[in-house]
């Protein structure tokens, strides 16, 4: 992701990249369940890495496997780069916590962007307070291996429903997460600052009286007057 396309992806909501996505022949971007944790939200935005846990199975889900050489999540952790948004697949389980307030003081120093999951977080209020952009379901307490086992990381995976691919832009903010595969990010950010711009327009006109039909969307009449409206923000 190169400068230009952050700046512009940093300026549009969730919302935008989800309507310019839709354009796009995408509908299935945005995910399902997971929200924002940190008050106040955090915004978060960066290459994704993924994590994916499997079904839990005794021989695979004992305590003593945490510490075990290779297990895959603990592993993840340390390689997950500097500026990347931690993708884990946790198949939905919002009973189960796969991440806890160790996690993330290490993911913190470590200096990457933020979590997304799509399972708990135990220990929520001290997960919470590390100040680390969280996304997931919600506070659980159990331990990941109650329900869940280490499947791998780096690969495709599903995540509130939406597929991952490593290296797909992650957008987040109060109207949820976003995923935004990486060749279409330049041209998103492109559109959605022109699509905000119209917006404020259209609010402007709506506050003033006129009905959404034929400002939103615009008619000719409309379309001709916004190509001669001042933004205030365009002086910003």
């Amino acid at each position: 992701m190169d400068a230009e396309t952050r700046r512009n992806l940093e300026r549009i909501s969730v919302a935008t990249v989800s309507m310019q996505l839709l354009k796009r022949g995408l509908r299935r971007v945005v995910m399902s369940g997971v929200r924002p944790l940190n008050t106040p939200m955090k915004p978060l935005l960066g290459p994704a890495y993924t994590l994916r846990f499997i079904p839990a199975r005794e021989d695979l889900s004992a305590p003593e496997i945490l510490g075990a050489d290779g297990y895959v999540p603990r592993h993840a952790i340390e390689e997950v780069p500097e500026g990347a948004v931690l993708v884990i697949d946790a198949r939905q389980d919002a009973e189960t916590a796969v991440l806890g307030d160790l996690i993330l003081e290490r993911l913190k120093v470590r200096g990457i962007a933020g979590v997304v999951a799509d399972g708990g977080v135990r220990d929520a209020e001290e997960a919470i307070a590390v100040g680390l952009p969280l996304y997931a379901t919600g506070p659980a307490a159990p331990a990941h291996i109650v329900g869940l086992a280490a499947g791998d990381m780096g690969t495709k995976i599903g995540c509130g429903g939406v597929a991952v691919i490593p290296g797909d832009i992650i957008k987040a903010d109060g109207d949820g997460v976003v995923v935004i595969p990486k060749e279409l990010a330049a041209e998103v950010a492109a559109a959605g600052p022109p699509q905000e711009r119209y917006e404020r327009f259209a609010k402007e006109k709506i506050r003033e009286g006129r009905p959404i039909l034929g400002v939103y969307p615009p008619s000719p009449d409309t379309q001709a007057e916004y190509a001669a409206w001042t933004d205030p923000e365009d002086d910003g």
